[in-house]
């Protein structure tokens, strides 16, 4: 700064100089003489007056540019701070406007979150009051028309509960009321082939009660479930028409929430097949009024102790020990030197008119379950356990209507023959889910007694031991659901029983379906037999017809007038074409067809 003042002051006083001393030449230097008027003379200031008042130009001039320069300093300094604080200004004002912009876009989304909130609130509310009004009218309901009752922590139900008014009409009379005994369809020898019969009965109306009780890790329940198709010394047909009160079902039951079912009672087979998973009361019962079903059902109704597992509601698996029982041994030509069982002893509170095994073993079963999604997949298995006392040294001669017997008990022994099979069934729904399609079956040894015609499970060999006989079982059905209020059904189903038989001589045979068996008489009309006149229909003697298999065509359907809180008013209608077919003998091969026909109206509790 003080080199460019220099320079500056150096710059204006040359200039300066110059003047002064061209002013002293001219002074110096005498102008041309003129020729004119002379003018006083004025005295000029002396050069050093001139370089005085010269220094004092430039010392002023020099004080302004110093002024000037201080005053620019001043000025750029101020320009530099400005400018610095601009830069600051701006520097915050762009950060202020980043904060601001990042303070709109949250507070933008905040609004966002919050109209959702304010929108599922009110969605929230809406529903909730939807909710709260759906309840009161529930608890409303429950107060005035009550589901369950509930009694010290535990509900009751009438579940399956019904009153019915049923009639039963059959082209062939069988004298088995509404329940048919299929095989018993009368053939051509016997009376009852030439006439039909009716019977209106109200004894399948049912009673039942489930309980259930809720624990911190179970539910524990009770089934109690009774009809009157059960008979006593008083029961007829006369005037009054009553029956006993029969048990169908007595069971309790453990279910854990971990999946394992505990139960134990008389419940129905853990052969039967079930409409859902494995459990109790969903067992797929045929559309059927007839009490006893239809052949090729694989059931049994009987004493178990069962354990189920459930996994994820897709697979299940159980195992059950249930109550045996051997019934008669059929066959033509048996011996008498054997035992399986006695008839029934009063003191024992048995039925002394019916027989009971005397049993080695529970029956044992075991059963896997799949629901995979689409339709109902069951495969089972039956072990059977059949035992007879032998005497080998008895002998028995029958003349007439004497028997008697010689020989001893010497050599007697037990013997045990095991026997079971396999099944399966499976249910699909179809046509949106308006028809369900659905077959199940059974085969094996000794199985007879789990069918629906109870045809054979065993005959006896020559020498007294038992012998299996082999048969199964086979249902299918079509339920078509074309309004809730409406089922249609139709089951082709059937049971069979195989030949067991041993060659004793030329023409002899004993055991069961013997080619050597008379059945001459099978085709002619007996007259009635002796006992009570009028109610002794008769039948052949020369007819020993074993029964091969029976089927059965049966179409019907259920309509419901109501169905709602007050319960359910239905009305059914049936009919039945029933085969029976026997094994064929030295001369014929008997057959036998019934056409049949039932109507139901109930009413189920609700």
């Amino acid at each position: 700064m003080k080199e460019l003042t220099r320079s500056l002051a150096l710059l204006i006083l040359l200039p300066s100089l110059a003047t002064g001393f061209a002013q002293n030449a001219q002074t110096g230097s005498p102008a041309p003489s003129h020729k004119k008027s002379a003018a006083p003379k004025t005295a000029q200031p002396s050069v050093e007056d001139q370089i005085r008042s010269l220094r004092e130009q430039m010392q002023e001039q020099i004080d302004q540019l110093k002024q000037q320069l201080s005053d620019r300093d001043r000025q750029l300094q101020s320009a530099q701070q400005s400018a610095a604080e601009a830069q600051q200004a701006a520097q915050q004002a762009e950060a202020a406007a980043a904060q601001n912009a990042q303070t709109v876009t949250e507070t933008t989304q905040q609004v966002n979150k919050l109209q959702g909130a304010v929108g599922a609130l009110q969605t929230s509310n809406t529903t909730l009051t939807a909710t709260v009004r759906t309840q009161q009218k529930q608890v409303h309901e429950a107060l005035a028309i009550p589901d369950l009752i509930r009694y010290k922590g535990v509900t009751l139900s009438p579940l399956g509960s019904f009153l019915a008014g049923e009639t039963a009409w059959r082209q062939r009379a069988t004298g088995g009321g509404i329940n048919t005994p299929f095989t018993s369809i009368p053939l051509a020898d016997q009376s009852q082939y030439y006439y039909s019969e009716f019977y209106g009965s109200g004894r399948q109306s049912r009673i039942a009660l489930l309980a259930s009780g809720a624990l911190d890790n179970m539910t524990i329940r009770g089934y109690y479930e009774a009809d009157f198709l059960g008979t006593g010394i008083t029961s007829n047909n006369n005037q009054s028409n009553s029956y006993a009160l029969r048990q169908r079902q007595v069971w309790a039951q453990a279910a854990l929430d971990n999946g394992w079912t505990f139960t134990g009672g008389q419940m129905w087979s853990l052969a039967t097949e079930n409409l859902s998973g494995i459990q109790n009361i969903t067992e797929g019962v045929p559309l059927s009024i007839d009490p006893a079903y239809t052949p090729g059902f694989v059931w049994t109704r009987q004493y178990g102790f069962r354990v189920t597992k459930s996994f994820s509601n897709r697979l299940f698996i159980g195992a059950a020990a249930e109550n045996p029982q051997t019934p008669s041994v059929v066959g033509q030509g048996i011996p008498d030197n054997f035992l399986v069982g006695q008839a029934g002893n009063g003191g024992g509170l048995y039925n002394p008119t019916a027989n009971y095994s005397s049993n080695v073993a529970p029956d044992m079963l075991a059963k896997v379950v799949l629901e995979p999604g689409w339709g109902h997949y069951e495969l089972f298995g039956i072990a059977r356990f059949f035992r007879a006392r032998v005497y080998p040294n008895a002998v028995y001669k029958t003349v007439g209507s004497t028997t008697t017997v010689s020989g001893s008990s010497a050599g007697a022994y037990n013997d045990t023959t095991t026997g079971g099979g396999i099944g399966g069934s499976f249910r699909v729904p179809t046509f949106a889910k308006h028809l369900d399609v659905g077959l199940k079956g059974l085969w094996g040894d000794g199985i007879g007694r789990y069918g629906d015609s109870q045809i054979a499970d065993t005959t006896v060999r020559p020498d007294g031991q038992l012998a299996l006989v082999h048969g199964f079982s086979a249902l299918s059905t079509l339920e078509y659901h074309p309004t809730p209020r409406m089922n249609i059904y139709a089951n082709y189903g059937g049971d069979y029983a195989g030949r067991k038989y041993f060659i004793t001589g030329p023409g002899k045979s004993v055991g069961y379906g013997s080619p050597y068996d008379v059945e001459s008489g099978c085709a002619t009309e007996a007259v009635p037999g002796t006992g009570t006149p009028g109610y002794s229909p008769g039948s052949s003697s020369k007819c020993t017809a074993d029964t091969r298999y029976v089927t059965s065509l049966m179409l019907g359907y259920w309509y419901d007038f109501y169905r709602g809180p007050g319960g359910r008013l239905r009305q059914g209608i049936q009919y039945s074409l029933m085969d029976r077919s026997i094994w064929s003998g030295a001369s014929t091969v008997p057959t036998t067809a019934d056409n049949m026909f039932w109507t139901s109206f109930r009413y189920y509790l609700p």
